[in-house]
């Protein structure tokens, strides 16, 4: 490891080594371009230290893929435990001989004349170019209203929860009904405590659809490869919650169906905290139907791609689900400080954390200023946020393409900045 008073010069220096950093230095290295890769912690860090015990990938092992690797396993349509997500991306970082190195926080990235100085924890690098792979979900997104919970009730998020056994006994209120929400709330709800659900806006999927796990759908459609620039409303897209799926060897649907049967209490969105009240939001109908509706448009979009394909054959029959049931009557408030509830689970999403990057990049929502991963400034890309150049740019087996594409710009910046 680089250690020393001078300053080390590299041509490309890219910031983290999950999944996304590490295809972008296959990428690299294939185009013969000098880089390290620089990581705070060790490699896929945050699915060592940010996940909760039970969690599978969403995607089926048989998306597993990165550049010139892929899953090789006898388990082809299971999901990856966390334990095998970090071999699986430990095992390409060895394979692919990417120059990280470990234990490396980055605390500044500015511009200078030439490029860029990158200050670690380990000295200071300079470099043409940077590659910030450090990911969508540095840290849990929690309202504000986080601010009027009164004490008495424990506040969770993903990165704190670990199982239910970490939270005190009593029931429990899980903020937001993404992929994160519904499994968090299912599985606390199992662990035998009264789990409140406060649902908004989200994106239902069935885990199978026609004999099918519903992400092979998406990619063997063609819908994980729709592209940035053929979206209306981009913005939009990218902020859409994860679909509620959850991987489990049985290829189990969790939806709020499921949930509500089981005996999970399924309420409006959460919409303040007022004088120790839970207020929630009315209109759950109409949440419901425009989940259902879309979810039914996405499927009506693969049996097209299956008919037109001539692929019906290959397929069991097209298939339509239950829609999603409305309580008859869900309470409007909660009282926080009855005992009812002694603990809040915030599964309210995640934010990026560009608190380092002193490059005036960053729009008013703390969000990155880009056009697919090419940064606005010169020299600076993003690899692995939601739909940076692909509806699937986020998830491991779309950081490849994405890769690619990045490396070939920033090759054809370094060859125009030479003058070739």
């Amino acid at each position: 490891m680089y250690s020393g008073g001078t300053i080390e010069q590299v041509t490309t220096v890219v910031i983290g080594a999950g999944h996304a950093g590490l295809a972008a230095s296959r990428c690299l290295s294939a185009r013969s371009i000098d880089h390290v890769v620089l990581e705070r912690g060790e490699v896929a860090n945050s699915w060592r230290r940010e996940r909760w015990d039970s969690l599978r990938l969403l995607t089926p092992n048989c998306q597993g893929r990165l550049p010139g690797y892929r899953y090789e396993g006898s388990d082809p349509d299971g999901y990856m435990t966390m334990g095998e997500v970090i071999d699986f991306i430990s095992r390409f970082a060895v394979l692919s001989g990417a120059p990280v190195r470990t234990h490396t926080t980055v605390t500044s990235v500015r511009q200078t004349g030439a490029g860029y100085q990158v200050a670690t924890s380990h000295g200071d690098l300079r470099c043409r170019t940077v590659m910030l792979a450090s990911g969508a979900c540095n840290a849990p997104s929690v309202p504000s209203l986080l601010q009027a919970v009164p004490a008495s009730i424990q506040c969770f998020t993903p990165f704190d929860y670990r199982n239910p056994t970490h939270l005190p006994e009593g029931g429990v209120l899980v903020v937001g009904a993404s992929a994160t929400g519904v499994q968090l709330a299912d599985e606390i709800h199992r662990s035998g405590r009264p789990v409140t659900l406060a649902v908004g806006e989200h994106v239902r999927l069935p885990r199978i659809y026609r004999d099918r796990d519903v992400l092979w759908w998406m990619d063997a459609s063609g819908v994980w490869n729709q592209r940035y620039d053929e979206i209306d409303d981009l913005t939009r897209a990218r902020r859409l919650p994860s679909p509620q799926l959850v991987g489990t060897p049985q290829r189990t649907t969790l939806d709020l169906n499921g949930l509500s049967a089981a005996g999970v209490e399924i309420v409006g969105r959460l919409a303040a905290v007022r004088e120790g009240r839970a207020l929630f939001s009315g209109g759950l109908r109409n949440q419901f139907a425009l989940a259902d509706l879309k979810m039914d448009r996405l499927l009506d979009t693969f049996d097209e791609w299956a008919r037109t394909g001539a692929r019906d054959t290959d397929v069991a029959p097209p298939e339509r689900f239950e829609p999603t049931r409305a309580p008859r009557s869900s309470r409007l408030t909660l009282d926080l400080r009855s005992g009812e509830i002694r603990s809040i689970v915030w599964a309210t999403g995640f934010r990026p954390d560009y608190s380092w990057l002193d490059v005036p990049v960053i729009d008013h929502k703390g969000y990155l200023r880009h056009d697919g991963g090419v940064v606005d400034a010169p020299g600076l890309y993003a690899l692995g946020l939601p739909f940076l150049r692909r509806r699937k740019s986020s998830f491991i087996h779309g950081a490849e393409d994405d890769a690619r594409e990045l490396v070939d710009h920033l090759a054809g910046y370094l060859a125009s900045a030479r003058g070739l």
